[in-house]
């Protein structure tokens, strides 16, 4: 390992603790309290002057001042400064802390709780430990790594130096536990289904492959859950759920991640007009737990998550945006003369007449969804899996919700109707074959599980990592994960 001259100079410090017979890798502490719990107890602490055992990390310098020397340590719970006296601690003890020590080296220390004359609680140390000797020294600027890709890479320093970094992922604990205690007081079963797949399907995404040598089989990694989830509704569950992770070998912006956190759930004997409402109670209630509002500030916005959300028509809302009725336009050859006639420069040509739709939604009205947003009634194309509407067989009961500018959630009243479905898949395996690589496959089993019977049923995902950049008003997925994948850094 090439060391530059820093590190170099802390293994020189590590040496010299061995050759003093100290282990500067003990294999355990004796601490009593955390910081949090030192600082909280201390006018009974400093009373009873009991003696209390801290373990921390050094985050500041270390001030000598004649024979005295100060420094702070912290955990995760909070920071408390050290006061070291060469009259108390001893020679030898006094000149391990100034000379060996550290910022970022993790001790043990032992002493009474005390005020000092400004009135800041600080630990008198009577005995000090090194429990880890750290080779790296801090970033140059203390106060935090200003590189978002350095951050990302070293997703460890990122949250040792930044605190506001660790809350983040503390808040996201709190949605996911709040999630989960919703589902469950509401008879919701959590579930596990196959993350490797023979088959992928659930989403309309281009998915990982990979290969399975002792059965010789290609698999894929998840797109969604969704397909296994309803299987399991016809096999006798009335509702149940899934928080985990989807894989989609797709692009990374802002709002997308190759791996990502979903929750999907279904409900049997619902629809999707049950699960908006169940939507709304369970973002609010989650804002709720997490955050202790139903307000949250956003990219400068406030969000809303209180009752009685917006809810607009999918056509309708492209109507008056762009002038166009995409019902009107019922090919791709059509919509888009329409769409260059309208003067709506900013829309890219795409392959299918799905896309195309869904590319005038995501730039005319998708930037305007601030606040929730149920986004209603997608046309059948767009909806391989939701059932039709009765009164209108172009669309199907699907909505989405958008908040932020950004899609939160996706929900339908499920197709249940196994000959409808097998249609579906057909038309998808056409445009499969045409060339649209993200079209969904067939799934024979699955048909042949719907032909047992599935209930009416509402069926709802949530992009959890979404979710939680909202509640902590981060600008990027990124930033909300905790090691996202990143490109392979250029070599020089």
């Amino acid at each position: 390992m090439e060391l530059n001259d820093l590190q170099a100079q802390r293994l020189t410090k590590l040496e010299r603790l061995r050759a003093k017979g100290i282990n500067p890798f003990p294999a355990r502490s004796n601490r009593t309290h955390t910081i949090a719990a030192a600082l909280t107890a201390f006018e009974t602490l400093a009373a009873t002057g009991e003696l209390v055992t801290l373990a921390g990390r050094i985050i500041g310098a270390r001030r000598v001042m004649g024979k005295l020397a100060f420094t702070h340590i912290a955990d995760d719970q909070g920071s408390i400064q050290l006061w070291l006296s060469r009259g108390e601690i001893g020679d030898e003890l006094f000149t391990h802390f100034r000379d060996d020590l550290d910022t970022f080296d993790i001790v043990q220390v032992s002493g009474s709780l005390r005020r000092t004359q400004k009135g800041e609680i600080s630990l008198f140390v009577k005995h000090l430990h090194v429990l880890t000797k750290a080779l790296n020294p801090p970033p140059e600027k203390w106060e935090g790594l200003k590189d978002v890709e350095g951050r990302l890479r070293q997703r460890y320093l990122d949250l040792l130096v930044n605190e506001e970094r660790r809350d983040i992922f503390r808040l996201r604990a709190k949605a996911l536990i709040a999630m989960r205690r919703f589902l469950d007081e509401r008879d919701f079963v959590e579930v596990e289904t196959p993350i490797l797949q023979p088959l992928y399907g659930g989403a309309a995404a281009r998915p990982f492959t990979t290969h399975h040598n002792q059965l010789h089989q290609d698999l894929y990694l998840r797109i969604a859950t969704e397909l296994y989830l309803k299987r399991l509704i016809v096999g006798g569950f009335s509702g149940v759920y899934e928080i985990g992770k989807d894989f989609r070998n797709e692009g990374v912006d802002r709002s997308h991640n190759t791996e990502f956190t979903m929750m999907e759930c279904y409900q049997a004997y619902a629809d999707y007009r049950d699960m908006m409402l169940l939507t709304e109670q369970m973002v609010r209630f989650i804002a709720q737990e997490a955050t202790g509002s139903t307000v949250v500030t956003y990219q400068d916005q406030a969000i809303d998550f209180g009752p009685d959300w917006a809810r607009i028509s999918l056509v309708e809302a492209l109507k008056e945006a762009t002038g166009l009725d995409v019902l009107a336009l019922p090919d791709l050859a059509t919509l888009w003369e329409a769409t260059l006639a309208a003067g709506l420069k900013k829309v890219e040509r795409k392959t299918t007449w799905a896309k195309q739709v869904d590319e005038l939604f995501s730039t005319f009205i998708v930037p305007n969804l601030i606040q929730p947003t149920f986004v209603l009634d997608y046309p059948v194309e767009l909806s391989p899996l939701a059932k039709r509407k009765a009164e209108d067989p172009q669309l199907t009961e699907r909505f989405e919700v958008y908040v932020g500018g950004m899609e939160l959630a996706n929900a339908f009243s499920e197709l249940n109707d196994p000959l409808d479905q097998e249609q579906r898949f057909l038309e998808q395996g056409r445009a499969l074959a045409a060339g649209d690589d993200e079209a969904h496959q067939m799934d024979a089993d699955y048909l042949n599980a719907l032909m047992y019977g599935m209930p009416p049923t509402g069926g709802l995902g949530i992009g959890f990592d979404r979710l939680v950049m909202i509640l902590t008003n981060q600008p990027t997925i990124r930033e909300v994960i905790l090691f996202p994948h990143l490109r392979a850094r250029e070599e020089g």
